[in-house]
């Protein structure tokens, strides 16, 4: 057994794209941790993040540990670098703008084959994914409804990519599109709308009203705020962030949500900016699942909006719950 995350490089083959595309090759990354006879769960990052994405004190350190609900020693956790992200194929390895537009569908047909022709995992306990991977979570309980025994959709609302969401996606990346230094596409050095447009999508839509008024109470703190944010290193490319922010634009899991058979465990929370509860969509689409609950996170100075739940202490006792008492599918 080894507890110490493993990233390996798998290459599937003769991949087919929702255009028609086929790419003869296509690298991806995987970490794994734990036990490799444990109960296998799948986490799904967000979107710009990768497997280590889980792996910071908030989430592992409450999460992984002895006697925690994903105890290492006891379960196989897989950390998969979706397509576009981290170590797995991306626009800036070399392809730049020539790399195909890929959709959130796409990135789903191509974890699925990841996980059972490279990694041979058959069954899961259970899928777990924020925000970008909670969409795909979504998704992967609705095309293969026999997959999992459990699935956790965080931050993630379970209907068509849409709204405040989909508008400020837009603007982002109209904002690096219209920078000249964008070169369609064919950059040197990153375009300088790169970084003060992720600025502003970031804090449109994160952060958390109540903490961000305790942050910013004044002008003055405001703008010193601000200028701490624009400062700071931005790491990260201009291809990458517009081809992964783009592919949700086919998202949508309703055409699935009556195939679902996984006990689904869907948590937000109540200041979520990109998928506000008060919109009522998720308690209406989880009347068509089966066996479909929520778990929502109170908003408070502490709490970060739609980053909320990156904060596994909020909700990690409602998710060993379901790990405990959701039945194995036949």
């Amino acid at each position: 057994m080894t507890l110490a995350p493993q990233t390996e490089h798998h290459t599937l083959h003769d991949v087919r794209l929702h255009d028609g595309t086929v790419l003869p090759a296509l690298a991806l990354a995987c970490t794994t941790l734990g036990a490799a006879d444990g109960e296998p769960v799948l986490l799904l990052h967000g979107s710009q993040g990768s497997a280590a994405s889980w792996l910071t004190p908030a989430w592992a350190g409450r999460m992984f540990g002895p006697g925690q609900p994903l105890d290492a020693a006891r379960h196989h956790l897989i950390l998969p670098d979706a397509l576009g992200s981290g170590q797995s194929a991306k626009p800036s390895d070399g392809l730049g703008p020539a790399f195909p537009a890929y959709t959130y569908g796409d990135m789903v047909a191509v974890l699925h084959r990841l996980l059972t022709e490279a990694l041979g995992i058959r069954h899961l306990r259970a899928v777990i994914g924020f925000s970008m991977g909670g969409m795909h979570t979504w998704l992967l309980a609705g095309h293969y409804p026999g997959w999992m025994d459990i699935a956790v959709p965080m931050a993630a609302s379970p209907v068509p990519m849409g709204g405040r969401n989909w508008l400020l996606r837009r603007m982002l990346c109209e904002s690096i599109r219209r920078d000249p230094a964008w070169q369609g596409g064919r950059y040197t050095t990153q375009p300088p709308a790169l970084a003060w447009a992720s600025t502003f999508f970031a804090l449109a839509s994160n952060g958390g009203e109540q903490a961000l008024r305790a942050q910013a109470p004044d002008v003055a703190a405001a703008d010193a705020l601000l200028t701490r944010r624009l400062a700071a290193p931005f790491t990260g490319d201009a291809n990458d962030h517009l081809w992964q922010w783009e592919a949700a634009r086919d998202y949508d899991p309703t055409p699935g949500l009556d195939r679902i058979r996984a006990r689904v465990l869907a948590i937000t929370s109540a200041d979520d900016e990109r998928n506000p509860p008060e919109l009522g969509v998720l308690e209406r689409e989880l009347q068509r699942v089966r066996h479909g609950a929520q778990h929502i996170v109170p908003g408070s100075p502490s709490t970060g909006g739609h980053g909320t739940l990156a904060q596994a202490a909020l909700w990690k006792a409602a998710v060993a719950d379901v790990l405990k008492t959701a039945p194995p599918l036949d």
